[in-house]
């Protein structure tokens, strides 16, 4: 009976003396060609919502606002003051962590113990990914979050590979620490990725990573910066926590959710997540990095059920496709053979071309009813010149009494923009973050109000009227087609009553 020969040992990931070479000139052509495509069809149709009231909320500068905290408006501010009204200028901080975003993508699969071709591949699959080149595209919170998140798993996996090596560095943890403080100034999510990684790391290991002075100094960094922010959230009655929960009501089932996962990555991040995900979980040249798997899930249980945004868990991304690729490395399944290759050259190619779906490539005619970000970003200079002519009718007497409000803060924030060239010299809404910004004067006797009907504002003020609608003139409607316009005399209560009575925290009301 011929002797049975030894399974083959797969290859731990690397230790430092056995990386893999950079692929730089790969990496760099890819991040060259995304930022190009970005830059091209940045300028495409107009403001996305959330970006007016970004630069709304850049007038506004505070420590702490309702929605989420100062980073994005202090930056859209700064883009607004150095580039006026420039679209292609205001989104290039987001274009620049998206692309930065691909390359730590890269970086965390040479660290895994990917070759060259590993690491481009990687890069590759989150440049093709819909979610990445939309994030890339608009100025908004989660482009930069899943960033800072990328960053932080990439100094933790280098530690990691570091310590089993036996030559640990903990300033990668006080790198992470500070990564997670600049996380905080974006949004109040990156304490759901810690209390995972503690978890985890108390299940799965290493432990000794919880006992190391400096994540914990570098977790005090993160605390203090966060202060200024916390303290505001003290003093206005933590309206963070009542977005949290409008954002549960706004969510859907947790089925919609996981389908909403596989658009945002396409069929072949779809593939590469799980296959990345069983890897950390199950496969043994990954062992090391269990913990991180465990945290995956951990979130995923999190969101799933307290109705989280399906963007929430895209800093887990190139996590998952890094794993995945290199995994298949390890297996000897990675282009090995000229078959695999032209299989792999063509999921890239096709996937490049579905994921082009995420940016304005096409006539604004060809936006579809489904596509919100599209139908938010078209329409705004007529929407403010629909409601500036409803003022200008308003006799010159009364518009000194007269108070222009909106009833969802996207509208809001695009006549804070659009509408002073017109008239409208400011302008207000009960909705979500823009209700703290002012409220109405005391002299106010008459309100001209966008949006709500009819039966709500009978409930604040004596007489309510409709003075016009909305048209857009687009050839696809938009959210605020055939929206009323109504004018609201003789309050019912004194301002500094109804106003907290108009409040609410979602987009519509």
């Amino acid at each position: 009976m011929p002797p049975t020969r030894a399974a083959p040992e797969l290859p731990s990931p690397a230790a430092p003396r056995d990386l893999a070479a950079p692929a730089v000139g790969p990496v760099l052509v890819l991040a060259a060609a995304l930022t190009g495509v970005l830059l091209l069809t940045s300028g495409r149709y107009g403001y996305f919502g959330d970006e007016l009231y970004f630069l709304a909320a850049g007038d506004h500068l505070s420590w702490g606002y309702a929605d989420q905290t100062p980073a994005v408006p202090l930056l859209a501010r700064v883009m607004q003051s150095l580039f006026p009204d420039s679209l292609v200028a205001l989104r290039i901080p987001a274009l620049l962590v998206t692309v930065g975003c691909v390359v730590l993508a890269a970086v965390t699969a040479r660290e895994l113990g990917g070759n060259r071709r590993a690491q481009t591949l990687t890069a590759a699959t989150c440049a093709v990914s819909p979610h990445f080149l939309g994030s890339g595209h608009l100025l908004v919170t989660w482009s930069f979050d899943q960033a800072l998140w990328t960053l932080i798993i990439w100094l933790l996996v280098r530690w990691v590979r570091l310590h089993a090596r036996g030559t640990p560095d903990d300033r990668l943890l006080l790198g992470a620490g500070c990564a997670t403080a600049a996380a905080l100034q974006v949004k109040f999510l990156v304490p759901a990725l810690w209390a995972a990684l503690a978890v985890a790391v108390a299940l799965a290991g290493p432990r000794a990573l919880l006992r190391r002075p400096l994540l914990w100094v570098g977790g005090a960094v993160a605390v203090l910066t966060a202060v200024p922010t916390l303290v505001w959230q003290a003093t206005h009655g933590w309206p963070q926590w009542a977005m949290a929960e409008t954002v549960a009501t706004e969510t859907g089932s947790p089925w919609s959710f996981v389908f909403a996962v596989g658009r945002q990555v396409g069929v072949l991040g779809t593939v590469l997540g799980l296959l990345g995900l069983w890897f950390l979980l199950r496969a043994r040249d990954f062992r090391r990095y269990r913990f991180l798997g465990w945290t995956v899930l951990l979130l995923l249980g999190v969101f799933l059920l307290a109705g989280g945004r399906t963007y929430y868990i895209a800093g887990l991304y190139p996590l998952l496709f890094a794993v995945a690729v290199v995994g298949l490395q390890h297996r000897r399944t990675l282009l090995g053979s000229p078959r695999q290759w032209w299989t792999v050259a063509g999921a890239y190619t096709v996937s490049a071309g579905l994921a082009l779906g995420a940016l304005p490539v096409l006539p604004a005619t060809s936006i579809g009813a489904s596509e919100v970000i599209s139908r938010a970003s078209i329409g705004w200079p007529a929407l403010a010149e629909t409601v500036a002519e409803a003022y200008r009718r308003v006799p010159r007497k009364q518009r000194r009494t007269t108070a222009v409000l909106t009833h969802d803060y996207w509208s809001a924030a695009a006549l804070h923009h659009y509408g002073p060239q017109r008239g409208i010299a400011e302008v207000y809404s009960p909705s979500r973050g823009f209700w703290y910004f002012a409220r109405p004067p005391q002299t106010t006797n008459q309100v001209l109000y966008l949006g709500a009907d009819r039966t709500l504002l009978t409930r604040y003020f004596h007489t309510v009227r409709q003075v016009g609608t909305v048209h857009t003139g687009q050839a696809v409607a938009t959210y605020y087609e055939g929206m009323p316009i109504w004018l609201a005399r003789d309050p019912i209560q004194p301002w500094p009553v109804l106003w907290p009575q108009l409040h609410h925290m979602s987009l519509w009301g």
